[in-house]
């Protein structure tokens, strides 16, 4: 018996999904010479997401469905995430980091399922200005996305002449990221942002879109948005295709 497209709702959100680089653009004022300005945000994101999974093993069936904020915060086990970001007047870099632990049972027509993920996403690229501005204007980036998940699940078939089946994947993936953003300057307080990037490598393919406002403050940024990932993994036979979106919030300390 196989399973030609088990699909089911999960919080997977190795955010993929998962650089903010957009998410931390705040109009700071520009220092003098080639001293380097830093922000460091943390900040969270309120996704809703879809997970397919594809095996060709038992159980048979196949489900189908989406989850919201208020779903997520009811599974997770534990969330950790992180932004920092330095710039010159033409050069700069940032690393973002995100950390999820996720659990989620569920009761289906043919089975019952319990799974877990522990997910890990780490991100390091370089940033280039074309008009020597600081968080301002165009800014192309290139870099390295690796993400780490540790992933399981359990069916337990309703009809007992099927017996308990079970998946557990641990893997890395390692991708070559390339991106760019723009940042309009509304005032001396008000800025938008809007990025994109993708990547490519280990995964078959990770995109990231968003779009951030931000408000300036004396010593840093708030930092509100919208953010949208997808990413494709394959992992031991399996195929993971996620989508996750949902609205950003954080505050940026420069200094």
């Amino acid at each position: 018996m196989t399973i030609a497209a088990n699909s089911f709702a999960r919080p997977l959100v190795l955010t993929t999904a998962l650089c903010l680089t957009g998410l931390i653009s705040p109009q700071a004022k520009a220092a003098d010479g080639d001293d380097w300005e830093w922000i460091v945000a943390p900040y969270l994101w309120a996704v809703s997401f879809d997970t397919d999974l594809e095996r060709t093993e038992p159980p048979a069936g196949g489900l189908s469905s989406d989850s919201t904020f208020d779903d997520v915060l009811d599974k997770l086990d534990g969330v950790f995430e992180v932004h920092l970001e330095g710039q010159q007047d033409q050069w700069g870099m940032f690393a973002d980091f995100t950390y999820l632990g996720l659990s989620d049972s569920d009761d289906h027509p043919r089975f019952h399922t319990e799974s877990d993920l522990d997910g890990r996403l780490f991100e390091l690229a370089g940033v280039w200005n074309p008009s020597a501005g600081r968080y301002q204007g165009l800014d192309v980036f290139a870099g390295l996305r690796y993400i780490d998940i540790d992933f399981g699940v359990q069916f337990d078939p309703v009809n007992p002449l099927f017996n308990t089946t079970s998946f557990d994947g641990s893997e890395s993936f390692n991708d070559f990221m390339l991106g760019a953003r723009y940042t309009w300057a509304l005032n001396d307080r008000w800025g938008v942002t809007v990025r994109g990037d993708g990547s490519f490598g280990d995964t078959e393919g990770t995109w990231n879109a968003s779009g951030v406002v931000n408000y300036r403050m004396t010593h840093g940024a708030w930092l509100f948005g919208y953010r949208y990932l997808s990413v494709e993994m394959e992992n031991g036979g399996t195929d993971i295709d996620l989508t996750l979106d949902g609205p950003m919030i954080g505050y940026g300390f420069t200094f």
